[in-house]
């Protein structure tokens, strides 16, 4: 069966050492692995970290933060070389940690979490744009290869990326980059709003799909929202995907007028019930697609 994993950003934002006792806690409640933001230098110790996650039984996928000062699709020579540099330190990062797959929107170009509006590029500027994330994924896969890890490209909603959007944008771009380490990563909630098919777009990204995120409409936990799960992973089992599969259950506790959606909060109770009902509900949806008559 596939490892089912919760995004660290679950209980806190930075992830630190202080929180190690929560890699249990993740176990207790059917967690396979932790999805760790890739750590700013000097955030987490690595090599503690590692111990930390092997004694509570946990694996590891990392998740990229990129910004405009790390960009890969930047015509900012100093920038998209950041974010070539980002990129394999995040690799490093990983290795280091255990952890096979970095996964997250690695073409860079973020739109509302970096406060700016997207702008209509010429098609000059279209080309080159692919041309830089071309160039610097195929930089970087080759240093991930080297340190045994797959670097996973995620497509985001409009409203978060202007470059990378729908799966078929995602396949145009990993043919042109053509490396065994550079792949697919696929998360639900972007989908809903960019793909007429969710089922579809799996099948599309077939084998390259490595990491997966199942992730309600509305961000709320799994089975909450209007996601048709039985769908997804028949898509899934068709193209025999075996990967992780993390959730992003961010909490909407707050619906009063203005309250920004987008904002992080954390929690303000305890979670563990819905948590643990989570997990089993992926779970459970991944055990009956593979033994469907």
């Amino acid at each position: 069966m596939n490892p089912v994993g919760l995004i660290s950003m679950q209980y806190a934002r930075p992830f630190t050492a202080e929180h190690f006792s929560l890699f249990l806690r993740m176990r207790e409640l059917g967690y396979d692995f932790v999805e760790l933001l890739v750590p700013e230098p000097g955030e987490l110790d690595l090599e503690q970290t590692r111990r930390a996650l092997e004694d509570a039984g946990l694996g590891v996928v990392l998740a990229a933060r990129v910004n405009l000062q790390r960009n890969l699709s930047s015509e900012d020579q100093q920038a998209h070389r950041a974010g070539i540099d980002y990129l394999k330190y995040s690799a490093d990062c990983a290795a280091a940690l255990g952890a096979a797959i970095v996964g997250g929107p690695l073409t860079g170009n973020p739109l509302v979490f970096a406060g700016r509006p997207p702008q209509p590029v010429t098609e000059q500027e279209r080309h080159a744009r692919k041309a830089r994330c071309v160039a610097g994924l195929k930089e970087a896969g080759e240093h991930a290869a080297k340190v045994g890890v797959t670097l996973a490209v995620e497509p985001l909603n409009r409203f978060e990326s202007d470059v990378l959007c729908t799966t078929q944008q995602a396949i145009e771009l990993l043919d042109a980059v053509a490396h065994p380490a550079v792949q697919l990563m696929l998360d639900t909630f972007h989908m809903h709003m960019e793909e007429a098919s969710i089922a579809e777009a799996i099948r599309l990204g077939g084998t390259r799909v490595v990491h997966f995120q199942a992730n309600e409409n509305h961000r709320g936990f799994p089975g909450t929202g209007s996601t048709d799960w039985v769908d997804v992973f028949r898509a899934l089992h068709e193209i025999g995907y075996r990967g992780p599969i993390s959730l992003e259950p961010f909490r909407r506790n707050d619906d009063r007028f203005g309250v920004p959606f987008a904002q992080w909060r954390p929690p303000h109770e305890d979670e563990s019930e819905r948590l643990s009902a989570s997990s089993a509900f992926i779970k459970s949806h991944i055990l009956l697609a593979e033994h469907r008559r």
